[in-house]
């Protein structure tokens, strides 16, 4: 461009030695054609700079779509156990890495995510096994249990080293929590199918776990059931207490032929969004089950994003409560039997406790 300005420039000098008149028409011309090339450029300029901003815009856009084009899920869990094997999918969710579109709820109690479920504000809650059942029947069968999310989370803690056994609990007094619900009605199974009656072990009930954790602090002898991660904080609280007896195992000892298990809590789809969306719960249980073995198999990051997110206060303390808290994610009929076998035990406890009456076959998702 400057030689060909440098040429114009040398033609105009020429012109003006030349002619006089003829030279200030030359003179127009030549500025003429500098101010077109100047505009051109000018325009040239602007309109790449147009198409970058559109490629730019276009490229966002479609970034934007592909991050949104799951199908949207709504999720709620309890601030607990259940949420602990939840940990890693709502960090990937939260990063976009997910191919559904998640939205995370987290309630203080099951109440709150039952009302939700039930007018349809949630798709997909994680709850209390009996919960669950009295769902089905509260909806007339509009739930479906997809998964089994944790097994049981009551350990019998003491500072007596002599308790290997339901049977060493005879003529003991046992603190724990849950008069009249599902606690009580385990632990009443377990003594009984150990052949100890109401007489040989005296259930003293607290309405709150720091209470029974308070007692066992002031009372050495004493020896309580307690839930994770409230065993965990309270064996750090008090070294002399260490958690003597694992229900669930004492459960699987008493049912290794049934495949029943000491649930605690499933997860549960409303049937409505199953029927339209089941490829997208599919997926879900998919992400659920790499969520849940995460916390297993990456036991110091875990243990950091569950204290993130609140469901434990300290790190340390979800470190060592999370292997004691036996999250899993199990489905299809090896589903179907530990939690059948649960529920059994509960309606023959009390028929209330699971919502009158066992769920029928339907209530059970299998693929």
């Amino acid at each position: 461009m400057k030689k060909t300005m440098k040429l114009l420039a040398a033609a105009l000098a020429g012109t003006l030695v030349l002619g006089g008149c003829a030279g200030n028409k030359e003179t127009t011309a030549a500025s003429a054609e500098s101010e077109t090339v100047k505009e051109t450029e000018a325009q040239s300029t602007e309109a790449e700079s147009s198409q970058a901003e559109a490629e730019t815009e276009k490229e966002e856009t479609e970034t934007s779509d592909a991050a949104g084009s799951g199908t949207a899920i709504r999720v709620g869990s309890l601030k607990g156990p259940t949420s602990m094997g939840l940990a890693e999918l709502m960090d990937r969710a939260e990063k976009g890495e997910t191919e559904n579109d998640y939205t995370f709820t987290m309630a203080g109690k099951a109440d709150e995510l039952v009302g939700s479920i039930a007018s349809g504000d949630l798709d997909i809650v994680l709850v209390p096994a009996n919960v669950a059942s009295i769902l089905y029947t509260k909806t007339q069968g509009n739930v479906n249990v997809i998964d089994i999310n944790t097994l049981g989370v009551l350990y019998v803690v003491a500072s007596d080293d002599s308790i290997s056994s339901m049977e060493d609990l005879k003529g003991k007094t046992v603190y724990m929590t849950g008069k009249g619900t599902t606690p009580e009605y385990v632990m009443n199974y377990l003594l009984s199918e150990n052949g100890l009656t109401d007489g040989d072990v005296t259930l003293e009930f607290k309405s709150e776990a720091t209470e029974v954790a308070s007692v066992l602090k002031e009372d050495s002898s004493a020896v309580g059931v307690l839930p994770q991660p409230f065993a965990t904080a309270a064996c750090i609280q008090n070294e002399a207490l260490k958690p003597v007896l694992d229900l669930t195992e004492q459960w699987n000892l008493l049912n290794k032929e049934n495949g029943s298990q000491l649930v605690t809590g499933v997860t549960i789809v409303r049937s409505d969004f199953l029927k339209e969306n089941e490829e997208a719960v599919k997926l879900f249980i998919e992400d659920h089950k790499a969520s849940a073995a995460y916390t297993s198999e990456h036991l110091d990051e875990a243990a950091e994003m569950v204290a993130a997110l609140g469901i434990v206060e300290k790190a340390p303390i979800a470190q060592k409560a999370m292997p004691a808290c036996n999250i899993v994610c199990i489905t299809g009929e090896e589903m179907k039997s530990a939690l059948s076998g649960y529920l059994s035990v509960l309606e023959a406890a009390d028929a209330k406790s699971v919502g009158g009456q066992l769920p029928a076959d339907d209530f059970y998702y299998l693929p």
